[in-house]
């Protein structure tokens, strides 16, 4: 059966897939799982003084406060916090940690 020009009608599900993509609903709903996630795994002291940025090619990135803390995250805390990212969110594939400085967070 077409409908208008020729053409199909457009499955409901197909439409609500694209409406969701369009208003950005779904990426709002993601990046709120890995804020979620992220202040689990690494804890109210560090998640104050720290931002999720985003998930790429399962690398998580988060912006950090000041650089002794960037350091001290890269450097001793990273294999915890993955370890941990993974037992509570594998649904999330972290399989890397990316820490950026940026100056305007709050200091933990």
């Amino acid at each position: 059966m077409t409908h208008g020009r020729g053409q199909a009608p457009e499955r409901l599900s197909q439409a609500v897939t694209e409406l969701i993509a369009l208003r950005g609903w779904a990426q709002v709903q993601g990046h709120a799982r890995l804020n979620e996630a992220w202040k689990t795994a690494a804890g109210d002291s560090i998640a104050a003084a720290t931002r999720v940025l985003g998930l790429r090619r399962s690398v998580l990135q988060v912006a950090v406060g000041n650089s002794p803390l960037l350091s001290e995250l890269a450097a001793f805390y990273k294999p915890s916090l993955l370890a941990a990212l993974s037992r509570e969110c594998p649904e999330l594939k972290v399989r890397d940690l990316k820490f950026v400085l940026k100056g305007n967070l709050p200091a933990a």
